[in-house]
């Protein structure tokens, strides 16, 4: 995508969950900040302990059932869709066909859409929501919908060549065994790519809350849910059993008319806060000294705020006897001391 991506957004009356933003909203994809390659590493967890129960899961199917079902639904698909077609495009990088596929979290199926049967022969959808199941986008890939948790994955050992998902794994309690049931669904040989927000997604709305709640109400309590760290993924994917690891960080920021129309998309897009520590409510004093913030610490010229989405990739593969195999250490013939010597001119090159 280029980095100039314009999208249309309706005039809706009000501030109600289901009113659209106003204007026009832009997205800019402010490119690759990092791409590192991982090995699997032997420690804990994220946390160091086991998994934690952080997020309601029933709520977060109650919000995505909602978002679902509202008339104009599809106009808040535009941050699944941008993500969606970048874990395909990672797809099509691996120079091969996938007879059977899932799509973990999948939704409306935002990555199909964007394969062809020659690269994916079958794909089968899972999701918790079944609003959103009913509503899969077309795709020339014959598909079969699942309707399952993200947690709990219904399949047998060595079942798909490929493994994707995309904005679905962030919502997890137990991440590390989510992925270690990728892993045992996955082929020997077997990839999975995934797409996940990351840790500092909407630090803008975060901190004008927090300074806004503060002044305010003399504290403040959590609003954004808390997300994974970077740092945290070749550990979560090594433990799982995945190797050949690649990790890297998109920023996608999308320009919005104020504070609302921020919140009113996420309850579109089935994103709102469903962590147990969540506090429902915020006082309208405190959302207007929020707004205020918002436009003076990080709005633009035109009058637009910006929202930066963190989008964390990942690719692992199932272990195989045909894949390559790192060198032994202690294996090497050169130094990287003698780096330094290949650009230096010999005796010989002098004229």
């Amino acid at each position: 995508m280029s980095s100039g991506l314009y999208l249309r957004r309706l005039l809706a009356a009000g501030s109600a969950p289901a009113a659209s933003s106003r204007g026009w909203s832009r997205i800019s994809c402010c490119g690759l900040r990092a791409g590192v390659r991982l090995e699997p590493s032997r420690g804990l967890s994220a946390s160091g302990r086991g998994s934690m129960n952080v997020f309601n899961r029933e709520m977060k199917k109650r919000q995505k059932n909602w978002a679902a079902s509202l008339q104009d639904s599809q106009q808040y698909d535009y941050l699944r869709e941008e993500v969606g077609s970048r874990v395909a495009d990672r797809v099509y990088d691996i120079a091969r066909t996938f007879p059977l596929a899932l799509d973990v979290g999948g939704g409306r199926s935002h990555i199909a859409e964007h394969l062809s049967k020659e690269v994916v022969e079958r794909f089968c959808l899972t999701d918790i929501s079944l609003q959103s199941l009913r509503q899969r986008r077309p795709s020339e890939i014959p598909t079969r919908r699942v309707l399952a948790d993200e947690e709990f994955l219904p399949f047998k050992e060595n079942t798909f060549d490929l493994v994707v998902s995309s904005l679905a794994l962030h919502w997890i309690n137990d991440l590390p065994g989510a992925l270690k049931q990728i892993h045992q669904v996955l082929k020997p040989d077997g990839v999975f790519i995934g797409a996940m927000v990351g840790g500092e997604t909407l630090y803008e709305l975060r901190c004008s809350l927090q300074l806004a709640e503060t002044e305010r109400e003399g504290g403040f309590s959590p609003h954004i849910s808390p997300y994974t760290a970077i740092t945290d993924l070749g550990n979560l994917l090594g433990q799982a059993g995945f190797n050949m690891l690649t990790v890297d960080i998109d920023d996608i920021q999308v320009h919005y008319p104020g504070i609302m129309e921020v919140m009113t998309d996420l309850q579109g897009m089935g994103e709102s806060n469903c962590a147990w520590n969540r506090r429902s409510l915020l006082h309208r004093d405190t959302i207007l000294a929020a707004a205020a913030i918002y436009k003076e610490l990080y709005g633009s010229e035109d009058g637009s705020i910006p929202a930066t989405f963190e989008i964390l990739y990942m690719i692992g593969w199932k272990p195989h006897e045909s894949q390559a195999k790192p060198a032994k250490r202690g294996s090497a013939t050169a130094s990287f001391g003698d780096l330094s010597k290949i650009s230096r001119p010999t005796s010989t090159d002098k004229p």
